[in-house]
């Protein structure tokens, strides 16, 4: 398994981490992704450890704390082995302050969360989405606070935009608080929109960038294809995934596959692999969140490591997920020697 820096930290971690959102299906909101017990978990738990993945991804929100619960079960006796990252923001009740990047929301969010996991500190803590109500101040100092008394190793966010991001960044430097060291982000083949900011962002402050839903909900995994039906296990068939995703044109979709068709063939790797692939080998990526309500799709998963495409097969699938960004970004694409040049993949000139 290969390791790299998460962001400007001194923190190594596998390119690949494991998904919690299947553990426990406890509600209707979290059904289509699965519904994962302890038993499970633990097989799926020593499957990533064998294969060098020791990092583990959950957040209290996933089924109202049953996936962390059920992953501090799993994680019983091996806590020194592996990384723990867990979020907060989204309302875990209907209480009035039981959601937010508040003080007194993440103060108890953070204690609640470290006994389902079963541990004394949290070593990536996530704020789950941009709090707009709480000022950016009271958030990094309460991290700072989570930090300082042992509770919290690093911090880091998930679905800011880009002035969220750098706001807070600011801030941290302004105050010499902890800062985030990685940003979670969505980012695939099929949803480039990462690009367009918040890579360029993340390559100009070393922000290291996990990427979840690499596969677009499953979209790119190989089960959608032109005037074939998806399966009925598939999360469409169930009613989609609990997190709205972009809207998809079919269209393209397809036209990827086609190409990732090709590659496989190419190279012997599925298209689920090969999607993987494209997204490790991205700039800032320092790892991607594997999903899997199964040991094989768990497998199946792990070969997206060890080797790399090419680089004509990257540009190929470059070219054929390309889409027309927003204002101003389309605009900054024609002056590439000013801004990002797309073929050198977020680098500067």
């Amino acid at each position: 398994m290969e390791y790299r820096l998460l962001g400007s930290s001194g923190l190594r971690v596998p390119v690949l981490s494991f998904g919690t959102a299947t553990f426990g299906g406890g509600n209707d909101f979290f059904k289509a992704w699965g519904n994962t017990q302890v038993d499970e978990a633990r097989r799926l738990v020593d499957l990533c450890l064998d294969a060098g993945i020791n990092l583990f991804d959950t957040a209290n929100v996933y089924s109202r704390g049953a996936a962390e619960e059920i992953l501090g079960k799993a994680l019983a006796g091996k806590r020194d082995k592996v990384l723990i990252s867990t979020k907060a923001t989204f309302p875990m009740s209907d209480g009035i302050n039981d959601h937010g990047s508040s003080r007194d929301h993440l103060i108890r969010a953070c204690d609640d969360s470290l006994k389902r996991l079963g541990t004394d500190y949290i070593d990536i803590y996530h704020m789950h989405g941009f709090d707009g109500n709480t000022p950016i101040q009271e958030t990094l100092r309460t991290l700072e606070y989570l930090v300082t008394t042992g509770r919290v190793r690093y911090i880091a966010c998930s679905n800011f935009s880009g002035w969220h991001l750098m706001k807070a960044l600011s801030i941290s430097e302004r105050y010499g608080w902890s800062r985030y060291i990685a940003h979670q982000a969505y980012y695939s083949l099929l949803n480039r929109d990462f690009e367009w900011e918040l890579m360029p962002l993340a390559i100009e402050e070393n922000v290291g960038t996990i990427v979840w839903s690499p596969l677009s909900a499953g979209k790119l995994s190989g089960k959608y294809r032109r005037s074939k039906e998806a399966p009925k296990d598939a999360r469409v068939a169930q009613g989609g995934s609990p997190v709205r995703h972009a809207p998809t044109d079919d269209e393209r979709l397809y036209k990827i596959v086609d190409v990732l068709d090709e590659i496989a063939k190419e190279t012997g790797k599925t298209v689920t692999q090969i999607s993987l692939n494209w997204v490790l080998q991205r700039p800032t990526v320092s790892n991607i969140i594997i999903g899997a309500r199964n040991e094989e799709q768990l497998k199946e998963n792990f070969g997206a490591t060890g080797w790399n495409l090419t680089l004509e097969q990257i540009k190929r699938l470059d070219a054929v997920s390309d889409i027309l960004p927003s204002y101003p970004y389309w605009h900054q694409r024609q002056f590439p020697m000013l801004n990002t040049d797309p073929d050198l993949y977020g680098e500067r000139k």
